[in-house]
């Protein structure tokens, strides 16, 4: 059995505005194996196509630049390669991520592309089992989590890559611990 620790980013804007429609536009992921050891990792940029221009807010959140966007390729054939790294057709794996979202949007993006999710489905909600194995009164964000678990917070927050390897520090530290 293999982890896929992940982390997406998708198209955001100040306060939400009713009927905009998130997408991903960043994917990162690392591999991390049973006893806790990092392996390969994956990070692609994914061009949107509802908002295919990114807002003032989400661009200072990622530091992602519209340009990088517009060359990115479409979800569809980012998730093909995706689904290709982790093996989905021939390994048993597990995706885990801080939180449910990012299962939740990359389902609505599968949805939304009209491509399978089953490939979703394997998946543990890394901060809500963090709550509960520390025994703590509410859910604790990603970089307090890695601050409390000892761990020094590496590289830019909300980058999809750096904030799947960070992930993966508190995840390999528990490794042990959480519930499949």
């Amino acid at each position: 059995m293999k982890f896929i620790v992940y982390d997406i980013e998708a198209t955001c804007w100040e306060g939400r505005p009713p009927g905009m429609v998130q997408e991903t536009i960043e994917i990162g992921a690392v591999e991390v194996d049973r006893y806790g050891r990092i392996g390969d990792q994956f990070s692609r940029l994914i061009k949107p196509v509802i908002h295919p221009q990114m807002s003032l807010f989400c661009h200072k959140l990622t530091q992602i630049d519209q340009s990088d966007l517009n060359r990115a390729q479409d979800f569809p054939r980012v998730v093909r390669d995706f689904k290709n790294w982790i093996g989905v057709e021939d390994e048993e794996y597990l995706l885990a991520s801080w939180g449910d979202f990012d299962r939740t949007q990359l389902i609505k993006d599968c949805q939304l592309h009209r491509l399978e999710d089953w490939w979703v489905d394997e998946h543990i909600d890394l901060k809500r089992q963090y709550q509960q194995i520390k025994k703590l009164p509410k859910k604790r964000g990603l970089k307090s989590a890695v601050k409390h678990e000892g761990y020094e917070w590496e590289g830019e927050q909300h980058r999809a890559l750096v904030d799947a390897q960070n992930t993966a520090k508190v995840f390999c530290g528990l490794v042990d611990m959480w519930r499949f």
